[in-house]
């Protein structure tokens, strides 16, 4: 009964929230769509700690989707032995780069006053989450070697079996705990997402590709004293006051 409630009814549980919650929170909360950044507030550690997770997560992410979505072509790829070395050092390293820069980011949210008060406890619930995800992802890329391997002939099966409507969990449940860890976890962090400011993940600014260009022209000669206009009060060298009535 609990394998069967969490590889099969929990993935379509969380996918289901993702999507009925995600358009629901679009359609009527359009603005929420954001990152919510608090850069302003603290710049440095936000930097860094931004820029190494964000790095390390998209990398990580696509060899992940890649292997779903072309198993075979991922397969030819790492049959070469050379080229899993290199697959497997760099996913250890990207692996590195994502926790630190999420750490960095979890301690700036703690020891600034300012990112603090602007922390919601859904904010703590994903960072949380995000931790345990990639913590998993490098317990299970240190000690078990050769994910990029083994990944498709035990996730890739069972995740394509539920696309399909056909759950096939014996791909899955003889597992070692990390790697359960790390593929149920995956699936909480989507029934996540709807919730939080992770949304702004699918916010691609393409109308600003198509919106024309916009003309600034300075009007303002700065050299030049200013004169005010009829009908307007000067207060002071530079600053014009409209007087009401006038």
């Amino acid at each position: 009964m609990s394998n069967t409630f969490l590889w099969i009814v929990w993935p379509y549980i969380a996918f289901t929230v993702f999507v009925v919650v995600g358009f629901y929170r679009y359609f009527n909360d359009r603005f929420s769509f954001s990152s919510q950044s608090s850069q302003f507030l603290e710049n440095r550690l936000s930097f860094w700690g931004s820029t190494m997770w964000h790095y390390g997560i998209i990398l990580i992410l696509i060899p992940h989707t890649l292997g779903f979505l072309f198993p075979k072509a991922w397969a030819v790829l790492i049959a070469d032995q050379s080229r899993l070395y290199v697959l497997e050092i760099t996913g250890l390293a990207l692996a590195v780069m994502a926790t630190i820069g999420l750490a960095t980011l979890i301690v700036r949210r703690f020891i600034n006053v300012r990112a603090n008060s602007v922390t919601s406890t859904m904010d703590w619930v994903l960072l949380a989450a995000l931790a345990l995800q990639v913590v998993m992802g490098f317990w299970i890329a240190f000690f078990y070697r050769w994910g990029s391997e083994w990944y498709l002939h035990t996730s890739v099966p069972w995740l394509q079996s539920l696309a399909v409507f056909n759950p096939q969990i014996d791909y899955v449940t003889a597992m070692p705990i990390p790697v359960k860890i790390h593929m149920l976890n995956a699936f909480f962090i989507l029934a996540l997402f709807p919730f939080t400011r992770l949304v702004h993940v699918v916010t691609l600014p393409l109308p600003y590709l198509l919106r024309p260009y916009q003309v600034v022209i300075w009007y303002r000669q700065r050299n030049l004293p200013y004169v005010a206009p009829e009908g307007i009060a000067q207060i002071g060298p530079d600053v014009p006051y409209v007087q009401r009535g006038i």
